[in-house]
């Protein structure tokens, strides 16, 4: 519910913890807060994304798309909510998208330090052939080669019905080569398998935030890219 008397403002993460939808400040419809991003005003006078929800101050909140969060900068939606002045990068979208990018570098660099990744091409089929009830998802560089992307998934596919309950395989092509080289401490990382854990799952969160993310808004794709990363 919305919990504060401006539709497009909140009063800050301490005095709102039991929110679970706030109205996008574009469309202005009601949305589950995992599918909006909240924006505050730095001491700097600078808006800037507040991805985790708890920097201080009064935020804005704005449907977790590029293209909404483009149209915000395009219509002054934060000057006019902030009701003062502020500074706003007109490639406020595009900052978002790399923060967001980050983060999901940040998650699964979390659970590879738990032990919750393989990573080369090897490793990842023999983890599909011999452990695929234990994997949580597949995950490849977005800018790799086709041919190994496509031996992969034949194999994820193959091997699905050992997986008992869902029977499917999601697979994440949301970082690149480089990104992934970052995250994992290794070079030239195309390939990788996510084992089950606590940290497996906040990496498949934030990547769907970032499938949707780039995305344009009420694109069947969008939903099923989404879906097929969590």
């Amino acid at each position: 519910m919305l919990a504060s008397a401006d539709p497009d403002l909140d009063n800050g993460p301490r005095t709102n913890k039991s929110a679970t939808a706030r109205m996008c400040a574009v469309s202005r419809a009601v949305r589950p807060v995992d599918e909006l991003i909240r924006f505050v005003v730095s001491p700097a006078g600078e808006v800037v994304p507040d991805l985790k929800r708890k920097l201080p101050g009064r935020g804005l909140w704005v449907s977790a798309s590029r293209a909404a969060v483009a149209e915000a900068v395009r219509r002054n939606h934060f000057k006019r909510s902030f009701r003062r002045e502020v500074r706003v990068s007109p490639a406020l979208a595009q900052d978002t998208e790399a923060l967001l990018a980050r983060s999901v570098a940040e998650a699964l660099a979390v659970a590879a330090k738990a032990g919750q990744v393989v990573s080369g091409f090897g490793k990842v089929e023999g983890a599909l052939e011999g452990r695929p009830a234990e994997l949580a998802a597949l995950i490849h560089a977005s800018d790799g080669a086709a041919d190994g992307i496509r031996k992969l998934d034949a194999l994820a596919r193959q091997n699905a019905g050992k997986r008992g309950k869902s029977g499917v395989f999601p697979i994440v092509c949301v970082l690149t080569s480089a990104e992934l080289d970052l995250a994992l401490g290794r070079t030239n990382v195309i390939h990788a398998a996510l084992l089950a854990g606590p940290a497996s799952r906040t990496f498949l969160s934030r990547s769907q935030t970032l499938v949707r993310y780039r995305m344009a808004e009420g694109d069947g794709a969008a939903d099923a890219a989404a879906r097929n990363s969590n």
